[in-house]
């Protein structure tokens, strides 16, 4: 791609881990140092509306269901680059707390943003509700490498009873080992909807209302499909 496009081994780099390369299938190569055949066909994607993909994910949620996130505070779980709370900004949040467990990833223009709270080297399960200095009533969550059903109950924790909130569900996280195949992908219908499922129902435990869920716009790495729930917060359970 680099010779292709007369670029530097530095720009090159910069548009793949920013999702802006896909395949002639859709699939995003987001990996820099990935081995592909010679003859690939690589397609560029600009979108700079927003730091990185995940802006697109979440506003197709947001027109979606008709969301409204103006004056909100809001609290970014998984906030990696900044797509999520970029985002929220654009469409009027008052503040975003952005947490994620590393460090170094926030763009720039959102870090030094007047409206964002980073929260770095934070994982969201050990997240005394005493660090934040209000309740948020918005949440979003993308999150890799962990179930939704172990984030859900801190969520309850950490927000205020009238909450909303779009989480982005990953079958591939959700499924057991034994359903992921060689590359980290689920292509089994039954399986990908019974993770969908038992996140939900797992919500539902937990006082949250399903308002809807829609397939993402844009497939994660290796092409997995993923998903937006529109959740409410109606009623608050003990856990």
């Amino acid at each position: 791609m680099q010779k292709r496009l007369n670029l530097t081994r530095t720009q090159a780099q910069s548009l793949i881990r920013s999702g802006k390369v896909f395949d002639k299938n859709g699939i995003c190569l987001d990996k820099p140092g990935t081995k592909l055949p010679e003859n690939i066909e690589l397609k560029i994607i600009q979108d700079n509306r927003f730091v990185s993909r995940g802006g697109i994910k979440l506003e197709h949620a947001l027109n979606h269901f008709g969301i409204d996130v103006h004056s909100v505070i809001a609290i970014d779980i998984g906030s990696s680059t900044g797509g999520f709370t970029d985002c929220l900004l654009q469409y009027g949040a008052k503040k975003v707390y952005a947490v994620d467990v590393g460090y170094g990833q926030l763009a720039w223009a959102i870090r030094n943003n007047s409206r964002v709270v980073v929260m770095e080297r934070c994982n969201i399960r050990y997240l005394d509700p005493n660090q934040l200095p209000e309740k948020p009533n918005f949440f979003t969550v993308d999150c890799s490498f962990i179930s939704l059903k172990l984030i859900l109950p801190k969520i309850v924790e950490l927000v205020d009873n009238q909450s909303r909130g779009v989480i982005l569900i990953k079958p591939q996280f959700e499924a057991g080992r034994e359903h992921v195949e060689k590359g980290g992908v689920v292509k089994d219908n039954m399986i990908i909807k019974k993770t969908i499922d038992e996140v939900l129902n797992e919500a539902e435990k937990l006082g949250f209302e399903i308002q809807g869920v829609v397939p993402s716009p844009i497939k994660g790495p290796a092409g997995n499909q993923e998903y937006l729930a529109y959740l409410t917060l109606t009623k608050r359970i003990e856990t």
